[in-house]
């Protein structure tokens, strides 16, 4: 189970967990840790199931498995306080979390979502069933040169297409087992916020991050999420599309990091 923490320079800083979307690999994150570490412990890891060598994930495998895995992994490291990111996919591991954290010890002190959902855009609906076809019927390789699509704007694959080359050469080369992909991707689409798990994030306070040129998630879908939880902050962003944490790194640290320093500011 691969899991890094980097500490803070203040020892009495608080802890932020961070969860990778879809790809499930904390090197998501990197554009965001030395900003976050300057106020906080981060940690990062390594969802179950996302590496080449990685044993096959149950046929029925949910998200709240996912959620005891990051349960699991926070007791193994003694982080009982924590603030939450997650990036779609990673945001549902969030409210797993928080319902799985009701009955222990484990404070969420809050929980930020990029991009994520209400109910399953059919939009999105679409998108995810390309990419299970290309996976199972073109293969590994055309499943990964797809993905920068559904990621990122235009202009910026443009401009950064050399880096996503050699990217994607390394995600083919790590590929997991096509079996854990579809079970993950089946987790994620039949997943809904239900009655306990919204129960559960009405107390915890809440940042919804969403980017209006976002082509795998429609944003009206955080606008939907606010109007569950009306305590939620919720912040649009022009652009950026769905992984704005690489493409508008600037931008998304400064969003990211204003809302937990006024978190802190509150205890």
């Amino acid at each position: 189970m691969n899991v890094q923490i980097f500490p803070s320079n203040e020892e009495s800083a608080e802890y932020v967990v961070l969860s990778s979307g879809l790809g499930g690999h904390g090197q998501f994150w990197q554009p965001q840790i030395q900003v976050l570490q300057s106020k906080f412990h981060v940690l990062i890891y390594d969802q179950e199931g996302c590496c080449a060598d990685a044993a096959l994930l149950k046929p029925d495998y949910c998200m709240r498995d996912l959620g005891q895995q990051l349960l699991l992994i926070l007791k193994q490291h003694h982080i009982q306080r924590f603030h939450f990111i997650g990036h779609a996919l990673g945001g549902f591991i969030g409210a797993e979390l928080a319902y799985l954290c009701q009955l222990t010890a484990y404070r969420m002190l809050s929980i930020t979502i990029l991009n994520g959902w209400d109910t399953l855009d059919a939009h999105t609906y679409k998108c995810f069933e390309t990419r299970i076809n290309l996976l199972k019927w073109a293969g590994t390789e055309a499943y990964v040169k797809a993905q920068a699509l559904f990621l990122y704007p235009p202009a910026w694959i443009s401009a950064n297409i050399e880096s996503i080359q050699q990217q994607e050469q390394l995600q083919i080369q790590n590929f997991p087992p096509h079996e854990n992909v579809l079970r993950r991707l089946s987790a994620l689409m039949a997943f809904q916020l239900s009655e306990e798990i919204r129960a559960a994030l009405q107390n915890i306070p809440m940042h919804l991050i969403a980017n209006q040129d976002d082509f795998l998630v429609p944003y009206q879908r955080s606008q939907k999420l606010k109007q569950l939880f009306p305590h939620a902050q919720l912040t649009l962003l022009r652009q950026g599309a769905h992984a704005a944490t690489v493409t508008e790194t600037v931008l998304m640290n400064n969003e990211i990091l204003g809302f937990l320093i006024a978190q802190e500011s509150l205890v």
